[in-house]
């Protein structure tokens, strides 16, 4: 497996910039001209986890839903916000 074993996936068409994502991660930062979020990397090591688990769960878009979703690149489930609870990719 690779050296970063989680990938972000980003519905960057749906959000709407209410920053709380570049708030709490270093890995996501705010574009100031389209006032919108973006990761500055789709893959993460373990020890960037928390911080976009966190980012993902604190999203308000999609109705509190999330647009961040954290992936384990092994198992293909969604860790973060994985609405759900089973691990489903929770796009759309």
């Amino acid at each position: 497996m690779d050296e970063k074993p989680y990938e972000i996936v980003f519905e960057g068409g749906r959000c709407f910039g209410a920053g709380k994502c570049a708030a709490v991660a270093e890995n996501w930062e705010m574009d100031l001209e389209t006032g919108l979020a973006s990761p500055k990397s789709y893959f993460v090591a373990e020890n960037d986890l928390a911080e976009n688990i966190e980012a993902a769960t604190i999203c308000p878009a999609k109705k509190g839903r999330g647009v961040i979703h954290v992936v384990d690149r092994e198992t293909g489930e969604e860790i973060a916000p994985n609405p759900a609870g089973d691990g489903t990719l929770s796009l759309g």
